[in-house]
């Protein structure tokens, strides 16, 4: 009898695995996007025309919570801090890269804090005008510009809509135009309404209020003209050759979350970003999607901490 006993037991372990219950599948619960910005801008434009495509691909509830504020450094110590289960991940811009430079303590280290998941999109940064503005073109607006105090609006310190407008103000044009930061969806919406005459944000949010005679582009910060607004010329074309500043979105999870769970967040996002659905929506906001392995994000991101690290740098800016 003994023996027997011992025989069902081993053959339950053996159906079970010796190592005790089995593990549930991932993901067997609803998994939360945490955007750096608030509702509106392109960092949120982007996690919400996601979310439904990944919920119906893994079978499970994808929810956006917005969490802005500090340049988008309290949602990124939020889930610095989250469990590293792969259920709580963050939606950032590339300011995730360009803030640990800028802030005097930003709160996380941009290369060992966090781990990078999946590159979302691209988007030429665009320069615009409130319709009252007198300029019609680049030369103009910086010719009105020498000729009295004029501001800007940007989608927050340290991002590329910001350092790239200073670029160009400052370093090529030596042109002394005050920077009034704003959250994202805020900026665009300064310059709608005239309370900042001039603007820089990414496009998603601009091109609409473009479309319908809100605000006057003035000029592309990529090196190429934007399917959506054809018609603007870029920097590069007016005067200033490989003049460029994008602004990239990306998915980062806890630094100790499983491999495993961050190759299949990958895939699922890559995927997702293929649905015609999606693609339809990005191209109608000049959103470029780039599906791309976790190890040329890793690249690319060690590059542009680099990179505007250098900006930040070289022109004594400061977050405050």
């Amino acid at each position: 009898m003994r023996s027997r006993f011992i025989a069902l037991f081993t053959a339950a372990l053996c159906a079970t695995g010796a190592s005790g219950p089995a593990q549930a599948a991932w993901p067997d619960k609803p998994i939360r996007i945490v955007v750096a910005f608030a509702p509106g801008s392109s960092t949120d434009i982007i996690a919400r025309l996601l979310a439904p495509q990944l919920a119906a691909q893994m079978g499970q509830n994808v929810i956006v919570e917005n969490k802005p504020g500090a340049g988008g450094n309290i949602a990124t110590q939020q889930v610095m801090n989250a469990p590293a289960d792969g259920y709580t991940l963050l939606m950032h811009s590339v300011a995730y890269s360009v803030n640990p430079s800028l802030f005097a303590n930003a709160g996380y280290d941009a290369l060992r804090d966090l781990q990078p998941v999946a590159m979302t999109g691209v988007t030429p940064n665009l320069l615009y005008v409130h319709p009252d503005v007198k300029a019609n073109n680049l030369a103009e607006l910086l010719a009105l510009a020498r000729g009295g105090k004029m501001s800007y609006a940007s989608s927050g310190n340290g991002t590329t809509t910001h350092l790239g407008a200073e670029l160009l103000f400052r370093t090529l044009a030596k042109v002394d135009v005050t920077h009034v930061p704003f959250q994202p969806a805020a900026a665009t919406q300064a310059a709608v309404s005239g309370q900042v005459p001039i603007a820089s944000t990414s496009m998603p949010p601009a091109v609409p209020h473009a479309k319908a005679g809100k605000v006057r582009p003035i000029a592309v910060m990529s090196l190429k003209r934007s399917p959506a607004l054809p018609d603007v010329p870029t920097v590069a074309e007016l005067g200033y050759p490989g003049f460029e500043a994008n602004t990239w979105f990306a998915v980062f999870a806890p630094a100790r979350v499983p491999a495993e769970v961050l190759e299949r967040l990958n895939a699922e996002i890559n995927k997702a970003l293929g649905a015609d659905a999606v693609k339809e929506r990005f191209a109608a906001l000049s959103l470029d999607g780039q599906p791309t392995d976790r190890a040329a994000l890793r690249r690319y991101l060690e590059a542009e901490v680099a990179k505007w690290g250098k900006v930040v740098r070289d022109n004594g800016l400061k977050a405050d």
